[in-house]
This record gives structure tokens, sequence and C-alpha cells, in this order.
């Protein structure tokens, strides 16, 4: 299969490496220096050379805030029958935007990243496949999903939303607090590096990605509920309430062990 990839970053040179060698593959990126130690691909850092290699699957895996920009920008370059593909961390107007192409469509989200993953041993992590769209398109990324040892999962595009309003909106707002309150430790213990070191790669994380997971309409909901606990557990220490603490606890340990 002819295959374009659309950004050099670390997803996308993720995707060229992983395809490169069974697959026909280009990338595009406007900036030369990103595409400087690309494998057994071509190179394109003109649009209008998009035109003659005639993808017929397309991986947008550009930054969250340009994915349907870049679409626009390369649709007229792109035979109709393409399928577009995205591995957007949220949906948010993808489906209506792919609606109105006309063209064939795919959505996917790799629930991993370069922050934390060891990419060359993905078998502990997951990928949604949006059930809306091309049957082909899902059956080349379940395909693909799977020989990397990953578990796949099918979701709506509302579900997918959900999903990430909660398996990312809780760990990085938590994190946010644990930032916002440290202080510089002489001696810090394991959890506090453990803590920093966490803190430190969501903090890596592209400013736009955060702000997206955290504007996503269902996180709200979410935060709602730290904020619950964090009340419940203030009033557990000011009252020093230990019947109450080893309840909290329980409960507590609880979750984390159906989770």
């Amino acid at each position: 299969m002819k295959i374009l990839i659309l950004g050099a970053g670390k997803m996308g040179s993720f995707f060229v490496d992983l395809l490169c060698l069974e697959h026909e593959t280009a990338v595009y990126d406007i900036d030369p220096k990103r595409l400087r130690f690309m494998y057994n691909t071509q190179r394109f850092t003109d649009i209008s050379e998009i035109d003659a290699f005639a993808p017929e699957l397309v991986i947008n895996a550009v930054t969250l805030k340009y994915t349907i920009d870049v679409f626009q920008q390369v649709i007229p370059h792109l035979p109709k029958n393409c399928i577009l593909s995205d591995i957007a961390s949220v949906k948010t107007n993808l489906q209506e935007f792919y609606e109105k192409t006309g063209m064939p469509y795919v959505s996917t989200h790799p629930m991993f990243g370069p922050t934390f993953a060891n990419l060359g041993q993905l078998s502990n992590e997951n990928a949604i496949i949006i059930t809306e769209g091309d049957f082909i398109g899902r059956i080349f990324f379940k395909d693909l999903y799977a020989r990397l040892g990953l578990h796949v999962h099918e979701y709506t595009f509302d579900e997918h939303d959900k999903t990430v309003a909660y398996s990312l909106a809780i760990p990085f707002v938590s994190t946010f607090v644990f930032a916002a309150v440290m202080k510089h430790q002489d001696a810090p213990g394991t959890t506090f590096k453990r803590h920093m070191k966490i803190a430190k790669g969501v903090l890596g994380e592209d400013d736009t990605l955060l702000r997206e997971i955290l504007f996503n309409p269902r996180t709200g909901n979410q935060v709602s509920k730290i904020r619950s606990e964090l009340k419940e557990l203030l009033e557990i220490i000011d009252k020093k309430d230990e019947e109450g603490f080893n309840q909290y606890l329980t409960k507590i340990r609880k979750n984390i062990a159906d989770a």
C-alpha cells in the first residue's frame, strides 16, 4: 500500500519506521531537519510533491492543534478514494469534518506515547479503533496494532472521548496539582522521585495536547470528582478521624484492586 505520513515528529517517525519495509511510504513535513534520518521512505517538504505519490492511505500524525488544518491543506493533493486517518488523542469535531470531505476515513488512538512507552515493547499497551469509518481502513489498523502486540478496543467517537476524559484527564490533573504545590527537596524519597518523573513527562507533552485533554467537554465532570474526594480527605485530616481514614483506605484499595 502507498502510505503518506503527515508530520515527522515522534509519532510520525514511529509510523514511518513501522511501515516503511512492508509498504511504499512517504512522509511530509515543512521542516526539512526532521526528515534527515528517515529510512527507506520518500521525504516531502513541498505539498505539491504529494500529487505524484498518490497515496492510498494518509496517517495524520501532526500536533493535535493542526490535525484538521493539515488535512484541509493536503486533501486537494490526494486521490478521492484515499483513506484519511488520524491518531488524535481527542476526537472532538473530527467525525463531522470527515463526513464533510466525502472521503473514506478511519480514526484510531494508540493509547501510548513516546514520553513513557517503550516503543519497542508495546505488549502492555492499548489502542482504540473508532467503529465509525471505512471498513478496509479499520481492518488495516486492527491488523497493524495486533502485530505490535497491542490490546485493541473498538469504541465510537463519543465513547472514545468519554474514555479519554477519564483515563487521561484524571492523571493529568493530579499531576498538575502535584507540580503546583511541590518545592525543591534536597533528599527526596522514592515516592516523591517517582511522582517527579511522571510530572516531568506529562509537562513535557505538547501544550496543545494538554489543553485539548483538559478542555474535552467531559473532563469537567472528572475534575469535579477529584475535588469531592479532596474535600472528603481534608475533612478526615482536619478531624484526625481514624475511623474515617480506615474506611477511606478500604475504599481506595478496593478501587485499585478492581481496576
